[in-house]
């Protein structure tokens, strides 16, 4: 019998969201976790590329039905809707959050020469979370569309799987500040996910989607 070909799993939304190498591993991040979301691929490179892009923009590329979860039932209308785009994943990446009543641009971050979409939506979360407490702007939430990035910030660690180079460390440095700022500030702002099945792009988007 012929040896069984190298599998790696990509898990989206599980204990630690990640590349996994074997199908034991990959268990053990989505067993006891409500609503993962994972895939086997045939090559790293595939696995890779698809953990950077998120569940959604896979499936959406893949045509393959991506039932979202939402922790809101309709967007809530006091929030900061963030956003990341990157020309090629990875690629040159940029990052904004917007205040959702008026659209009205609160930051915007980049271009960076070499970054993922998912390193710039936690980037974007964290700045929210830091301009909500130095401008003491109560009573606001934040939106974000990577499930990935989510986690990350709950976890408080990037876990990116970028190379780090000379290109790519100005982003590096970016990161360790927004994961010390996680690691020092006891934040109270509610952050969730956006529901685009039922509520369309985030209107952060920058509307470059193939």
């Amino acid at each position: 019998m012929g040896t069984a070909k190298q599998k790696w799993y990509v898990v989206w939304a599980g204990h630690e969201p990640g590349v996994y190498e074997s199908w034991s591993e990959c268990q053990a991040q989505i067993t006891g976790y409500s609503n993962p979301k994972f895939k086997a691929f045939g090559s790293e490179q595939e696995a890779l590329r698809a953990y950077e892009d998120g569940a959604y923009a896979f499936a959406r590329r893949h045509s393959v039905p991506e039932e979202m979860q939402s922790t809101t039932s309709t967007p809530i209308p006091e929030a900061i809707v963030v956003d990341a785009a990157c020309a090629g994943n990875p690629g040159v990446m940029e990052y904004r959050g917007l205040y959702l009543p008026s659209r009205t641009t609160l930051f915007e971050m980049g271009p960076f020469p070499l970054g993922t979409n998912n390193i710039g939506e936690f980037l974007a979360i964290v700045h929210a979370l830091a301009l909500v407490e130095q401008r003491q702007l109560k009573g606001l939430v934040i939106y974000s569309d990577s499930q990935i990035a989510l986690t990350w910030v709950k976890k408080k660690r990037c876990k990116t799987l970028l190379p780090r180079n000379e290109q790519s460390e100005p982003l590096f440095d970016l990161i360790r500040r927004a994961e010390n700022w996680l690691n020092t500030h006891a934040y109270t702002t509610p952050i969730y996910k956006w529901d685009t099945v039922s509520w369309g792009e985030i209107p952060a988007d920058y509307g470059r989607k193939g």
